[in-house]
């Protein structure tokens, strides 16, 4: 049995442990709301470009355009970006990324292409480098400090841009975590280049073969300047629902933790109090058979 000093620094080790921990989560929790209602604002926009350049996609499909927009006409070379974050102390957020991550993986290779993976934050690279560090070929940390803008989001999509103006891959995809609420995110994968089919954005195809656009005052120039755009803003949504759900996924964890340690806390009271009545009781029955012999 430990002793009464050994139990009472258990337990000032154990609140110390606590006060930590609840400091973090009215921290996550003062961070949420603003957090929260970036990436509410950002998704009207994101996602109405996202369907009128799918419709686009869809009327260049096989056809001239630009690569950007219609493809490079193969899928042999996928880029998987995995966005996560730099932290931990956040519950199940930066694993599922990575899981949901791990499965496009293995299914991609197992079908016979080429995979090439760049990492957003730090807990990606170093839980993916542990399987499939061969295929990690970029990695970019620390956005958002100290605060998330949409310059982070250009320095993540002007190298993605890089690399496929370079050729080195088709298709790219992003996985992160959509933001539900501070207990639950969804883990979703988005592809990038080129957008999706109508359809499989969630957007039913237009009658007659799809729509027709006019463009003022020339395509070449209006697309040029608005692809590049559209990409930075569908990874500045990324990153703020990224915000989102890493904050509330903190805030659950720390309330999690600040209650397992207050049932600790709890346990070792009621230890140490037994062994201090045992103790006690055991130096009365000395005393008194002590008194009896006499």
């Amino acid at each position: 049995m430990p002793s009464l000093k050994t139990f009472r620094l258990r337990i000032r080790s154990v609140q110390s442990t606590q006060k930590i921990t609840k400091a973090m989560k009215m921290v996550a929790a003062a961070k949420l709301r603003r957090a929260q209602e970036q990436a509410m604002a950002a998704r009207p926009y994101a996602e109405a470009m996202d369907k009128i350049l799918a419709s686009l996609g869809a009327s260049f499909k096989g056809g001239t355009g630009p690569r950007l927009l219609a493809g490079t006409g193969s899928d042999k070379v996928h880029l998987l970006i995995v966005a996560t974050a730099d932290r931990g102390l956040c519950g199940a957020f930066n694993s599922s990324i990575v899981r949901e991550a791990r499965r496009n993986i293995r299914a991609l290779l197992a079908e016979g292409k080429t995979v090439k993976v760049m990492c957003v934050g730090r807990k990606g690279r170093d839980q993916l480098r542990r399987d499939f560090s061969s295929h990690i070929v970029e990695t970019i940390t620390d956005l958002g400090r100290p605060r998330l803008s949409f310059a982070d989001a250009h320095k993540v999509s002007s190298r993605i841009m890089e690399m496929f103006e370079a050729g080195d891959f088709d298709v790219a995809s992003v996985v992160f975590n959509r933001f539900k609420s501070a207990m639950t995110q969804i883990v979703t994968r988005q592809q990038l280049i080129p957008p999706p089919a109508p359809d499989a954005a969630g957007a039913a195809p237009a009658a007659g073969g799809g729509a027709v656009y006019e463009f003022e005052p020339d395509e070449g120039e209006i697309l040029a300047d608005l692809l590049p755009r559209n990409l930075t803003v569908q990874i500045f949504r990324v990153l703020l629902e990224n915000a989102a759900s890493f904050y509330g996924s903190q805030m659950t964890a720390m309330d999690n933790a600040s209650r397992n340690a207050g049932d600790v806390i709890k346990k070792l009271t009621l230890q140490m109090n037994r062994s201090r009545q045992a103790s006690i009781t055991k130096e009365l029955i000395e005393i008194i058979s002590g008194a009896e012999a006499v």
